[in-house]
């Protein structure tokens, strides 16, 4: 049954406004799930929400700034945690482990945002295949499956808890939120953790941050579901007279619905020939790039 946009919208004002007794803080990431949240969050609460922006320093490039930019009318408190984020994360190499530290991480930055303003809910913009996925097993995300057991807030609020990413897109339209952020790729919660196998470290992050916004750029006009880089690891190149070890870019497009599967997008031999040259040309360490023809399933869409 197709989604019935005006309605959703007003019973989803209403029943934030009856679960909410108080103040609730919504987390923003600025992507379209949770700037959803937040604008109908926004609407029933008023001046009792405070929206937190939590910069992890896993996000991509100038996108803090942007984010901040865009909902600056709604009150949006920044939370710079890059360093909180990367000591967790140090030495971590288990893809579920960093899930679960990245959720617990945001938890915690949340409930001391929500201590200084007196808030005692957490609003987050958790959608029907998130739960799918955490419940069945198949990763934990880092809003469901991967937030810890004990937290201080009175309650959860997952107003979005039933829409599928397309029908969430729609709310975002009918809401006016700019095109940038409802037609926005889907980024993973956890960012560019889970765009780096193995370890996290800053020279990693360098690296898949700068390929990633070639990545983006360069598949802008075929309108792939999702297109990212990931870091696999290291491997041996030449560059001019020289044999050199450095990192292997993985790059990934894929088409979707809903992100329960996913398939690759066909992309022009040309396409991928300058993706390469520019990663390789413009990212000193970096030494080759793949290009990832794996559905989903079997594979994830992420790496990690």
């Amino acid at each position: 049954m197709a989604l019935n946009v005006g309605r959703f919208i007003e019973e989803a004002i209403a029943e934030i406004g009856q679960q909410v007794k108080g103040k609730a803080v919504v987390g923003l990431s600025g992507g379209v799930d949770s700037s959803v949240c937040a604008v109908l969050a926004s609407r029933a609460l008023e001046d009792r929400l405070v929206p937190v922006y939590v910069d992890s320093g896993l996000m991509r490039q100038f996108e803090s700034e942007r984010i901040e930019e865009i909902f600056s009318h709604l009150g949006l408190v920044r939370v710079n945690a890059e360093d909180r984020f990367l000591n967790a994360l140090h030495g971590i190499i288990d893809p579920e482990e960093k899930r679960k530290i990245v959720g617990e991480t945001f938890i915690r930055v949340f409930e001391e945002e929500a201590r200084k303003v007196g808030a005692e809910y957490l609003i987050q913009g958790t959608i029907y295949p998130d739960r799918i996925e955490s419940e069945g097993g198949i990763k934990s995300h880092h809003n469901v499956g991967g937030l810890p057991l004990d937290m201080e807030f009175a309650g959860i609020i997952e107003p979005l808890r039933d829409l599928y990413k397309d029908e969430v897109r729609e709310v975002a339209r009918a809401l006016d939120l700019p095109m940038e952020i409802s037609e926005r790729m889907p980024y993973p919660g956890p960012g560019l953790a889970v765009r780096i196998v193995g370890e996290i470290n800053k020279e990693k992050l360098a690296v898949v941050r700068a390929a990633n916004t070639i990545v983006e750029h360069e598949l802008e006009e075929h309108n792939p579901w999702q297109a990212f880089a990931a870091v696999l690891g290291m491997g041996t190149g030449v560059k001019g007279d020289n044999r050199v070890y450095g990192w292997v870019v993985a790059v990934r497009a894929v088409s979707s619905r809903d992100a329960m599967t996913a398939d690759v997008l066909e992309l022009p031999w040309s396409v991928l020939r300058r993706i390469s040259s520019r990663i390789t040309g413009e990212i000193p360490n970096v030494s080759r790039v793949v290009y990832d023809l794996t559905p989903k399933p079997p594979g994830t869409i992420e790496f990690e």
